[in-house]
C-alpha cells in the first residue's frame, strides 16, 4: 500500500507533458515515489532490532594480605620472592588474555602493583577481603583469586567458615617455624577506677622456648617504674598470669604500660609491652530514677545503669518509700510530671536544686507541664494518637556517636509508641536519634539533648524502650550493649560541664585506636548562652613528650567535627581557644588514643587455615617459589571469556540520518524543477 501510494502520487504528478527531457521527468518521478512511499512506510511505526555483542576477558584478582605481620616476620627473601612472583603472574596472565587487578586489606587504598606494595596495615581480616572481593565482582567472569598471606587472622571471623563461588589459590609466606619469644597476649583490667581506691592489673605472659626460666614484668606510667615482678613460667605451659595492684592517684585519665625485659635469645621485642588506659574518677556519681508509676522500663534502665560502676543508682515511686534526702548527679524522670501530680515531689527538687534530668515520656505524662521545663523540646500532641517507631541516628549529631554494629541492633528493634502531633525544638537542643516510621526514616526527633549549661536535660519520647532491650538480649547472647550505651552516653552527656562554658570543646568518642580517625566536636554560645556559630577555634594537642600540634576549626550549623586523623598512641592533653563576644575563652581536656597490636603478638604463621581455605574453594596451596606451577595451573583450567549479547528494539523513525535523508531527496527534486523551469 506504501509503495502504491508513492507511485500514485508520482504518477499523478509528472504524467503530464512536462518543459524537460523526458529521462528527467522520470527521475524525478522516482524521487518523488521514493520520498512519498518512504514517509507511508514511516507511518506504520516500523522499527529495527539490534544486537550488540561483548566480550568480558576472565579477572583474577591478586588478594594481598598486607599486614604488618607479613612484613614484619616474613624472610626478607621469601617477601621478595613472592612479590616478583605475583609481577611475574599478572604479566604473564595479561600477556594471555585475562584482566588482572590487586586488591589489598584496606579497601579504600587505590590498586598498585603487587611488587611495590607496603605492609603496614594494622590488623588482619581476610574474609573482610574476601567478602569484598566477591561482592565487588558478583556476575562478572572472575576466574579466581590469588591470595598472598601468611594465614593470621585478628580481626573478623575465620575465611574457613564462608562460602566463596570462585577458586582461590593461597600462596603461604611467613614462618611457620616455632621462635623462642616473650610476649604480653592480653591485660585485664577496670577501664573507670575511683580516686584513692586500689585497683589490679592482670597481665597474661605468653612464651615459647622459655620453659622453666624467669621473665622480668615491669609496671610503667611516662617511663617510671611503678612496680617490677619476677614471674616463674611454669614447664609445660604456653602462658602465665601476675597481677599488679595500683592505688588510683589523682581524678584524670592515665595510661600504663606493663613490659616484659628481653631475654637473651628473644625472636623479636615488638609483642613485650602492652597499654592499660584507665580514667580515675573523683568518686561514683548519683543517679535518681524515678517513675510515676511501676514500669518495665524502670527494670530495663536499672538494668542499663548498673553496667557501669560508675554510677551509683537510687530508685523511688511515689507512696513507696520516702525520697531520700540527698544531691543526685543526674535524675531520670519517667512519665514525671503525670497526670494527677504523682511524682510532683521529685520534680520540685530536681528543678530547685537544677539537677541535670532526662525525661522519659508515656501514657501517663502530662505534656502541658512538661513543655513549661525548658527542656528544648514542645510537643503539641493530636488527642491521644500515638505513632509507633524505631531508633535512627541522627548523621549531624556530634555529641556521641553510634558504633556500625549499634546501627544494625537499632534495626531490629521492635517498634514503640511515641506522641503524634507537632514536636518543635528550641535553640540549642539536638536531636541524637530520629524517628523511623515502618522503613520511612522522619526528621521528627526520639531522643533530644537541650536545657542549658547551668541545667542540661534530654528527653526520650517513649515508654516503651524496655522492649528494645528485650529485644537485643534476646537476639545477641543477653548483652544488649547499644541500649546500654545509649543510655549510659546520655547520662554521661548529661553530667558533664555542668557549668557555665561558653566555649565546649570534647573528643567525640571515650577513647580512639591508632587506627581511628581522631575527631573533636565544639560548642560555643554568647553572653546570654544561647548557640552560636561561625566562631573560629584554636585546639593545641600535647602528647607525653610535650610535642604539640595546632589546628584551626570554625564551629557551623552542620555540627561537623573536627578531623584530626589518625594519631599515635598514648594520652594527650587539649587545650582550646576562642574569642566570643570580645572576651577571651578556653576549654581542656585529655584525649586517650589506644595502641594497636595485633600484628605483632603472634609471629608464626597459619599455613594451614590457608590450606583448608584453598581446599574448600576447589585449588591448592602453594609456596612463593611456586608460581611458576601456579600459572600453569591457571591457564590449564582453561577460563574462556564470557560474551554477552542484549538486544536493542528502536523505532525506525527515531533515526536522525533518515530526516536528512528525506530531505536531501526532496531538496534535490525541488532544485532540479527549479533549474529545469518548472514551479
Amino acid at each position: 500500500m506504501c509503495l502504491a501510494a508513492g507511485a500514485g502520487y508520482a504518477a499523478l504528478l509528472y504524467s503530464a507533458k512536462a518543459p524537460w527531457s523526458k529521462p528527467l521527468n522520470y527521475g524525478l518521478a522516482l524521487l518523488r515515489f521514493l520520498v512519498v512511499s518512504f514517509l507511508c512506510f514511516l507511518l506504520l511505526s516500523p522499527f529495527v532490532k539490534s544486537t550488540s555483542t561483548t566480550t568480558e576477558k576472565p579477572t583474577v584478582v591478586l588478594a594481598v594480605d598486607n599486614s604488618q605481620s607479613v612484613g614484619l616476620f616474613t624472610p626478607p627473601a621469601v617477601l621478595s620472592q613472592a612479590s616478583t612472583g605475583l609481577q611475574q603472574l599478572a604479566t604473564t596472565l595479561r600477556g594471555r588474555g585475562f584482566n588482572v587487578e590487586t586488591r589489598t586489606l584496606d579497601p579504600n587504598a587505590r590498586t598498585s602493583r603487587p611488587d611495590s606494595l607496603r605492609f603496614q596495615v594494622p590488623a588482619t581480616d581476610l574474609n573482610g577481603l574476601l567478602s569484598g572481593v566477591q561482592e565487588a565482582y558478583d556476575g562478572r567472569n572472575l576466574a579466581g583469586v590469588v591470595l598472598v598471606s601468611d594465614g593470621i587472622v585478628n580481626q573478623g571471623q575465620s575465611p574457613v567458615y564462608s562460602q566463596f563461588n570462585f577458586p582461590i589459590y593461597s600462596v603461604a609466606v611467613g614462618d611457620t617455624v616455632p621462635k623462642k619469644d616473650l610476649s604480653l597476649p592480653a591485660l585485664t583490667y577496670n577501664r573507670v577506677a575511683f580516686s584513692g581506691n586500689r585497683f589490679p592489673i592482670e597481665a597474661e605472659i605468653g612464651y615459647d622456648g622459655f620453659s622453666g626460666g624467669v621473665a622480668t614484668v615491669q609496671l610503667r606510667e611516662k617511663g617510671r617504674v611503678l612496680e617490677t615482678k619476677r614471674v616463674t613460667l611454669a614447664p609445660n605451659q604456653r602462658r602465665q598470669k601476675t597481677t599488679f595492684l595500683i592505688t588510683a592517684p589523682a581524678p584524670g585519665k592515665r595510661r600504663y604500660e606493663v613490659v616484659i625485659e628481653k631475654q637473651p635469645g628473644e625472636f623479636t621485642t615488638l609483642n613485650n609491652s602492652k597499654f592499660a588506659y584507665v580514667e580515675v574518677v573523683k568518686g561514683k556519681l548519683r543517679v535518681l530514677l524515678a517513675g510515676a508509676a511501676p514500669h518495665p522500663d524502670l527494670k530495663a534502665l536499672r538494668a542499663a545503669i548498673l553496667q557501669n560502676d560508675n554510677f551509683d543508682l537510687v530508685s523511688y515511686l511515689p507512696g513507696i518509700a520516702p525520697l531520700k534526702a540527698q544531691d543526685y548527679d543526674v535524675a531520670i524522670l519517667h512519665q514525671i510530671p503525670a497526670r494527677g501530680g504523682a511524682g510532683a515531689e521529685v520534680l520540685a527538687q530536681i528543678r530547685t536544686k537544677r539537677t541535670p534530668a532526662f525525661y522519659i515520656l508515656g501514657a501517663q505524662s502530662d505534656l502541658n507541664a512538661y513543655n513549661t521545663l525548658g527542656s528544648g523540646l514542645t510537643i503539641t500532641p493530636r488527642g491521644t494518637q500515638t505513632d509507633d517507631v524505631t531508633p535512627v541516628p541522627n548523621p549531624a549529631f556530634s555529641r556521641f556517636t553510634f558504633e556500625e554494629e549499634a546501627l544494625r541492633r537499632f534495626a531490629a528493634y521492635p517498634p514503640a509508641a511515641v506522641p503524634f502531633g507537632d514536636l518543635r525544638l528550641g535553640g540549642g537542643a539536638e536531636a541524637a536519634l530520629f524517628q523511623q516510621v515502618g522503613k520511612v526514616s522522619t526528621q521528627k526527633p526520639l531522643l533530644v539533648l537541650g536545657g542549658l549549661p547551668t541545667q542540661k536535660q534530654a528527653t526520650l519520647l517513649t515508654d516503651g524502650s524496655w522492649q528494645w532491650r528485650l529485644q537485643e538480649a534476646a537476639d545477641h547472647d543477653d548483652r544488649p550493649e547499644a541500649y546500654d550505651r545509649m543510655i549510659i552516653r546520655t547520662l554521661q552527656l548529661l553530667t558533664q560541664n555542668a557549668n557555665k562554658k561558653r566555649l565546649d570543646v570534647y573528643p567525640t568518642q571515650d577513647a580512639f585506636t591508632t587506627a581511628d580517625d581522631v575527631t573533636f566536636g565544639a560548642e560555643t554560645y554568647n553572653a546570654i548562652f544561647e548557640r552560636i556559630y561561625g566562631q573560629q577555634i584554636s585546639l593545641t594537642l600535647t602528647d607525653e613528650k610535650n610535642k604539640t600540634r595546632t589546628f584551626s576549626y570554625t564551629t557551623g550549623e552542620d555540627g561537623a567535627p573536627l578531623h584530626l586523623g589518625s594519631l599515635p598512641g598514648g594520652l594527650y592533653r587539649y587545650q582550646a581557644r576562642a574569642t566570643l563576644g570580645g572576651q577571651a575563652q578556653q576549654d581542656r581536656g585529655e584525649l586517650l588514643v589506644q595502641e594497636q597490636q595485633l600484628e605483632a603478638l603472634d609471629a608464626r604463621a597459619n599455613h594451614n587455615l590457608l590450606y583448608q581455605l584453598s581446599r574448600r574453594n576447589n585449588s591448592r596451596l602453594y609456596y612463593p617459589s611456586q608460581f611458576a606451577q601456579l600459572t600453569q595451573d591457571i591457564q590449564k583450567a582453561d577460563y574462556k571469556p564470557v560474551l554477552y549479547s542484549q538486544e536493542d528494539l528502536k523505532d525506525l523513525i527515531n533515526l536522525k540520518w533518515l530526516f536528512f535523508l528525506l530531505l536531501a531527496l526532496i531538496t534535490t527534486e525541488w532544485a532540479t524543477r527549479k533549474y529545469s523551469g518548472g514551479i
